[in-house]
């Protein structure tokens, strides 16, 4: 799968106080401009964006968002938009205005004085054009003098912590099985177009055709000789990875995706990949055992890093590394990269803005030193205190329902409580602050701080490989627009960028926050138990702690409800569909929110019958809340790659198909069977 520019931030080493703003930062970071989050009616929900003339239950995502839909153009620099991505824009916009601010030679505040650094190299675009190829030039240097597959793979090892790829993915992370314990993982990788279905099913042949360009076009710039054979034997190397893959699907079970294989049985179990050079050159040959994922998916994968010859394998390693250096060079690679990544894959007609690539440069590189400041303007603590109380809601709302379970025995829903206890809960960013001083930035070195960023992560996670656990650790910075759930920590994650309209408001409606933020908080403890995440048990422990009846009544109606999304189509996009077992997790984790938020809603009350409010009543409302933040508008071109590659099924089916397995929303709305949504009380699902 190709890689991001930077490994995924992660957090913490040292505790250390966000330092001030000075008077001149922080007025200008709570400008209008900077802080112009967007407005929800009076009461947290559009009433403006509705679409009266549809029935509810003909169409609860055009009912709900269908005036919205019909005004709103996707920004040209975007491939889809919808409520997320507003938020994305503010964070942006604010992010902006705070690195603006800093000052390149500010020693004082080193976080600070790197980012300013780091934006202000990449907003030098005449600096770019003057170095042209020369960066990537210096960086093919090895791919051209590897003069074995023992060097190529040496070049797959070092990738891992700079620019390139490899067959197969490291990582470090806690270990399912001993989840105090950090371990060494191993993945399948090495595909440019990210899923093996791109190359494998008829259907997606133009992208492939387009990409056999793509790869052409990029060698033919970094001089390689013949750059069109070569790419043909790139691309036809790739489609052989892609039949060795895992699935999707197969690649989400985390009991087959565990298994502890010592270095040495991995050398027999996948002969004729040079596994030692590998290991060296990624820094992680001093482990004994790492977790492999896709483990019968290895020997043919090995087989195909044998049976192709040394010269595809180097022109292999100098596409990639082209296509990860081209987003930082000349705006020649600049314009290749984007007319087929985000162009022709995702339908964005334009590049996004320089100053907004430049945001996300220097947030990939120190994006908790950025965060810092961010918190200290943006997350008020009224709003960590109404989180508090949410989320507490909720957890006992899902106490509730565990023990109302007709399917569950005894013996099961003890177990579930006990996981429920164990839960943590993190909320707007991190305790302790992650230590930047080993990472060095160079004035108007571009390239290489980039590249030293990556080895900066990768050093960090692999040297803590047998090491403790740091549970306080974040997995997103405070100003990612996201939430998430960690099964191995058994821990829900809430950055501050997300507490924000629509998803929550403290303003706002109680009937919207619960329908909104409070979905999305029931979504990830869902997660917890669904048809993964049950697989660990309170102490985040991979482990079997269900009944074998539960297990088999559990999985029925996971299959049940793949079915309902998998049914769906979609205009423009004939014969592709959601992917109901890839994307299960997902779908279990939003109707589970929905109706833990629901009876959180419910208990909030306190026995009080909810006000209605401009002729809602408070059911309605936390429904209408609950609509309004999956409003979403994808290009055709984004879509399908959502559906190829994405386990969220797309923000108009989240909107209304948990709502169609939930008693309640029938009610809310008077849905009758004559409505095309509706459906028969014995169709609807049933797990949490």
């Amino acid at each position: 799968m190709k890689k991001p520019l930077l490994l995924a931030l992660s957090t913490a080493l040292v505790a250390i106080t966000a330092p001030a703003l000075s008077q001149d930062q922080a007025s200008s970071a709570t400008s209008p401009a900077a802080t112009g989050a967007e407005s929800y009616g009076r009461w947290g929900f559009d009433l403006a964006g509705m679409d009266r003339s549809v029935k509810p239950g003909d169409d609860w995502f055009r009912f709900v968002n269908g005036t919205w839909v019909d005004k709103t153009q996707i920004p040209a620099d975007r491939s889809s938009y919808g409520a997320f991505a507003v938020l994305r824009d503010l964070s942006e916009q604010r992010l902006r205005v705070l690195i603006s601010g800093y000052n390149a030679t500010d020693a004082a505040h080193p976080d600070r004085m790197k980012a300013a650094i780091l934006y202000s190299g990449f907003m030098d675009e005449a600096a770019a054009e003057k170095r042209d190829a020369a960066p990537l030039t210096e960086r093919l240097k090895p791919v051209r003098a590897a003069a074995s597959k023992t060097d190529v793979a040496a070049l797959m090892g070092r990738a891992v912590g700079g620019f390139g790829a490899s067959f197969f993915g490291p990582g470090v992370n806690d270990d399912a099985k001993r989840p105090d314990i950090y371990a060494l993982y191993l993945r399948q990788s090495g595909l440019g177009l990210g899923d093996r279905e791109l190359y494998l099913d008829a259907k997606f042949q133009p992208q492939v055709a387009r990409y056999r360009q793509y790869v052409a076009q990029l060698l033919g710039m970094a001089g390689w000789a013949d750059p069109a054979k070569a790419a043909d034997a790139v691309v036809a190397m790739e489609t052989k990875l892609a039949q060795a893959h895992w699935t999707r699907a197969q690649s989400r079970d985390r009991d087959k995706t565990y298994n502890l294989t010592t270095l040495a049985e991995l050398k027999t179990q996948a002969p004729g990949f040079p596994w030692d050079a590998f290991w060296q050159a990624a820094g992680v040959a001093k482990a004994e055992r790492a977790i492999v994922a896709q483990n019968t998916a290895f020997p043919g994968i090995a087989k195909v890093f044998a049976d192709t010859d040394l010269d595809t394998l180097k022109a292999w390693e100098a596409f990639h590394v082209t296509d990860d250096v081209a987003p930082l060079l000349s705006k020649r690679f600049v314009d290749a990269q984007f007319e087929f990544r985000s162009k022709f894959l995702n339908g964005q007609p334009q590049q996004r803005e320089r100053w907004k690539r430049a945001v996300a440069f220097t947030e990939n590189a120190v994006g908790e030193g950025i965060g810092r400041d961010y918190v200290a303007l943006y997350f008020p603590p009224e709003s960590k205190a109404k989180m508090d109380r949410l989320v507490g809601n909720l957890r006992v709302a899902l106490a509730g329902r565990i023990n109302g379970l007709a399917w569950m025995s005894p013996a099961t829903k003890q177990q579930a409580q006990e996981k429920l206890k164990g839960f943590s809960v993190k909320i707007g960013y991190p305790d302790k602050w992650r230590d930047y001083s080993a990472l060095q930035i160079v004035p108007g070195d571009v390239v290489g701080n980039a590249e030293r960023a990556q080895r900066f992560e990768w050093d960090y996670r692999r040297k803590r490989m047998g090491g403790p656990v740091d549970k306080a650790e974040w997995g997103m910075t405070p100003q990612t627009v996201n939430a998430y759930y960690n099964s191995v920590k058994n821990e829900i994650v809430f950055p501050a960028a997300i507490l924000q309209p629509p998803f929550f408001d403290p303003k706002a409606d109680d009937a919207v926050n619960y329908g909104g933020i409070g979905g999305v908080i029931g979504h990830e403890i869902s997660h917890g138990f669904d048809d993964q995440g049950r697989k660990s048990d309170g102490q985040g422990i991979l482990r079997d702690w269900w009944t074998a009846e539960d297990a088999t009544k559990f999985e029925a109606q996971a299959v049940r409800l793949g079915g309902q999304y998998e049914a769906y189509s979609f205009d423009g996009l004939p014969g592709v569909h959601i992917n109901g077992r890839a994307s299960m997790g997902e779908n279990i984790g939003d109707l589970g929110g929905v109706l833990i938020a629901l009876d959180a809603y419910h208990a909030s009350l306190g026995g009080k019958k909810a006000a209605v409010i401009d002729g809602f009543t408070g059911d309605q409302r936390f429904f209408l809340g609950w609509g309004q933040v999956w409003r979403t508008l994808f290009r055709n071109e984004a879509l399908r790659q959502q559906l190829v590659g994405d386990p969220h099924s797309p923000g108009q089916i989240r909107a209304v198909n948990p709502l169609r397995n939930v008693d309640a929303w029938y009610a809310a709305w008077k849905i009758t069977p004559d409505q095309k949504q509706y459906l028969p009380p014995a169709e609807r699902v049933r797990i949490w």
